[in-house]
């Protein structure tokens, strides 16, 4: 059911259960108050009496409403006037039209106070910990495997003892032939012999001078 109130100059439209704001009534919040003057009621499409109908509403708070600035002036006469107003209102809440009155909502069913039953991801969580501990075991004993085997890339093995004869009795090489350059590696070119400077383009050396006699 619906219901069209007058308060405060203005008109409301309201239903039960409604909240609406209104100019400011007397009371302090949690009063109960009648709204007497009911323009038109009707449930639906059809209208009804308003013949002793009144309104039930509750107070919810008392507020204010957004400040206004009013500023006057008057040209070439030096009037200027300035100030702030900020509306009294009133928060109402409509409990019941004549005998209808706001349907109560079903409050929410509690939840159990059990532990909630555990997700497909929240279950899939300790597998995917253990996955990579798992793959580190196997990868471990494959390389333990390959080590024993001696089929690991890279292993280095143990480099043979030198020959003692060899080592104490070297091949000797002779003084004339040239030692022979590594593989993969150019021989050095020959060293020029030094050659004694040449004394052919030299500049004559001065004579003593000789002395006049006096």
């Amino acid at each position: 059911m619906f219901a069209v109130v007058r308060t405060g100059g203005k008109q409301y439209r309201v239903a039960p259960g409604d909240k609406i704001v209104v100019e400011k009534l007397d009371g302090n919040a949690g009063d109960k108050i009648t709204l007497g003057e009911v323009l038109l009621a009707g449930e639906g499409s059809s209208l009804k009496s308003t013949n002793g109908l009144t309104v039930a509403a509750e107070i919810v708070a008392q507020a204010k409403g957004d400040k206004v600035t009013v500023f006057k002036k008057r040209r070439r006469h030096n009037y200027r006037r300035k100030k702030g107003h900020r509306q009294q209102l009133t928060i109402l809440r409509i409990v019941a039209i004549g005998d209808h009155k706001a349907e109560r909502k079903a409050a929410p069913k509690a939840e159990s106070k059990g532990a909630p039953a555990p997700t497909a991801d929240a279950a899939s969580k300790p597998q995917a910990a253990q996955k990579p501990a798992a793959h580190a075991k196997a990868k471990a004993e494959v390389e333990r495997d390959q080590q024993k085997s001696g089929d690991v890339a890279g292993q280095p093995t143990e480099n043979p003892a030198p020959d003692k004869e060899a080592q104490a009795n070297p091949p000797a090489q002779s003084v004339d032939a040239p030692d022979k350059p590594a593989k993969g590696k150019k021989a050095a070119p020959p060293k020029a012999a030094a050659k004694s400077p040449s004394t052919k383009n030299a500049a004559p050396a001065k004579g003593s001078a000789k002395k006049k006699a006096k």
